[in-house]
């Protein structure tokens, strides 16, 4: 599936970072996980400290999916809002699920810390309303995270203005965000897994797969062999190739950033993830070297000819957003990308077992949250297979 065009910022800043084998013998493994992006990275960072032996196979250069491609913000908000999503699956099951991606931040912190990698940040969350009819929903949507125990603040249009210098009628300020890099802590991540026991192979593709009563046989293009207890498949959108039931919508999004040193360190706008009450919504944050990243202008299809024609003319609106918002700071297009993402009904993951295909699991942090999704289904489907209860399996099960 072609899931990106353009220039990705942090594939063109960082390149091909490592290089991995192709696999080269036939052989057995405890786990499989197909797929070696993000969610991929951190299912083997989980099922490998377990003690499990794991195999990554992607057939692409690792990295080179949609995670290249990623504006890596680390929000607990979920795309569908607390108090709407509370009215879809229950109070219980929607606070649950705020609260794991919020927990998920502080995770990537912790794992970030123990393998080393030095780029992840704390940030701050800003929801901004886009026009003024928006005001009664976030004053809903702030009773409803405030209830449920997050840190936040309901900012007015004057604070808006002081604090971030912008023009919005109303704000909810959450404490909790972050940001990473997610192609570069991918590369980490698999370096750290290799050096604890785990494989990982690029550019092999697999042409059959066969789910049987103990185990999955999985078959290369070369007609080479890989037979496994347990098959997690972390194939992101791409995983509408292997399940028939319509479970996700595809969309194109687009993104911009701008030359370096556009913004200054330490402002609340470098402090702060600022995203809006659009249908698609406008969001940004900035890189560490004073870079800003724009993202939006999302449409409705999974067409790549026709999303990659849309680019110079989305990239130009989205200059646009940003200038109209903050006319003040002079934004110039430095690289721009589009790329493939996709939603689901209720906002959420799918992850755990699928009945259809015998000994699989499945990661599947589709939306806004896909990293923090990727470390909820690691944490779920590790447990799941050591045994392990884990009462939230039934928030994101397929079943739902």
């Amino acid at each position: 599936m072609d899931l990106k065009s353009g220039f990705p910022f942090s594939l063109i800043k960082n390149g091909l970072l490592h290089n991995y084998a192709s696999l080269k013998e036939s052989g057995e493994t405890e786990i499989v996980i197909l797929g070696g992006g993000i969610s991929g990275a951190l299912a083997a960072f989980y099922l490998t400290r377990a003690g499990l032996q794991c195999t990554v196979i992607d057939h692409r250069n690792i990295g080179l999916g949609s995670t290249c491609a990623s504006t890596s913000l680390l929000q607990y908000e979920i795309d569908v809002p607390l108090c709407k999503l509370k009215k879809m699956i229950g109070d219980r099951n929607a606070e649950r699920a705020y609260h794991l991606c919020a927990q998920s931040i502080d995770t990537i912190k912790e794992i970030a810390e123990l393998i080393g990698y030095d780029q992840f940040e704390y940030k701050s969350s800003l929801y901004y309303a886009a026009n003024k009819n928006d005001v009664s929903f976030l004053n809903e949507e702030f009773g409803a995270r405030k209830k449920s125990g997050f840190d936040v603040s309901l900012l007015n249009a004057q604070e808006i203005k002081n604090q971030y210098g912008f023009n919005s009628t109303a704000a909810i300020l959450s404490k909790l965000g972050g940001q990473v890099d997610a192609y570069t802590f991918t590369h980490a991540l698999h370096q750290y897994n290799i050096q604890k026991g785990c494989r990982v192979f690029e550019n092999t593709t697999i042409k059959k797969i066969d789910h049987q009563k103990e185990n999955v046989l999985l078959t290369t293009k070369d007609n080479l062999t890989i037979n496994c207890r347990h098959l997690v498949y972390a194939t992101g959108y791409e995983t509408v190739n292997f399940i028939k039931k319509k479970i996700v919508n595809l969309h194109s999004t687009y993104v911009i950033v701008s030359p370096h040193d556009t913004i200054q360190e330490n402002t609340q706008l470098d402090k702060t993830l600022i995203w809006n009450t659009d249908d698609p919504y406008l969001y940004m944050r900035t890189t560490q070297d004073g870079r800003l990243i724009v993202g939006g202008r999302d449409e409705p299809f999974y067409n790549p000819e026709k999303r990659d024609r849309l680019l110079d003319k989305k990239a130009a609106k989205l200059e646009q957003d940003f200038n109209n918002l903050f006319p003040e700071i002079a934004f110039e297009t430095e690289f721009k990308w589009t790329g493939t993402f996709g939603t689901t009904k209720d906002g959420l993951p799918f992850i755990g077992p699928y009945k259809k295909l015998p000994n699989s699991f499945f990661s599947l942090g589709f939306g806004g949250n896909g990293i923090t999704f990727s470390v909820i289904a690691a944490q779920i489907n590790c447990d799941i297979i050591l045994g392990k209860l884990n009462p939230d399996r039934e928030i994101f099960k397929f079943e739902r």
